[in-house]
């Protein structure tokens, strides 16, 4: 690091390299096909499954709880889903933005798909929406000026956070914004 006085102050994130070092080269299989056949929810990200869809963390996120709805149906078009698949993952996305709710408290959200590469898709053969907790203040410099997120938790802790969450509201537990806790970030 250095002083304002001499230069910009760096964050590193090394563990970022794993993603742009991987970026455009081809992979063995489609991980949204081959995740959800695994029988390891808790190091897949995989938070909440459903009969046709379930809920991912994003492995490089844009923010803290960064989740994405993926259709189990191995698809780049939504016109390929049937309507129930469809409803299901509306369903899914809306279950994600209240466990999110309850547990990071965000100002508000994203909710997206990237249709082809070109559009931003980083698993551009696999159809999947992202919901993005978003913060008053939350792009700022870092972002801009060097491509870097500072991250103030875990993906292991989001899941754990985020499964229990998912829990709570299908068993029927109100999300209430008094509920939710800032303090649970570290500073």
């Amino acid at each position: 690091m250095t002083d304002n006085q001499h230069g910009p102050e760096c964050l590193h994130a090394p563990w970022r390299m794993e993603y742009i070092a991987g970026a455009g080269k081809p992979t063995d299989g489609c991980i949204f096909c081959e995740k959800p056949k695994e029988d390891r929810d808790r190091e897949n990200g995989i938070v909440h499954r459903g009969e046709r869809t379930f809920i991912i963390l994003n492995a490089y996120p844009y923010n803290n709880g960064h989740l994405m709805v993926v259709p189990y149906l191995h698809t780049r078009e939504l016109s390929e889903l049937d309507p129930a698949t469809q409803q299901e993952m509306l369903a899914m996305a809306t279950l994600a933005i209240e466990a999110l709710r309850k547990v990071v408290c965000p100002d508000g959200f994203n909710l997206g798909v990237n249709l082809g590469r070109v559009a931003g898709a980083g698993i551009a053969e696999h159809l999947h929406f992202h919901v993005v907790p978003r913060w008053d203040g939350d792009t700022n410099f870092m972002l801009v000026v060097s491509n870097t997120r500072v991250l103030p938790e875990s993906l292991e802790t989001t899941w754990e956070k985020l499964s229990s969450a998912v829990r709570d509201i299908l068993a029927g537990a109100p999300v209430r914004e008094e509920d939710c806790d800032l303090n649970q970030w570290p500073e």
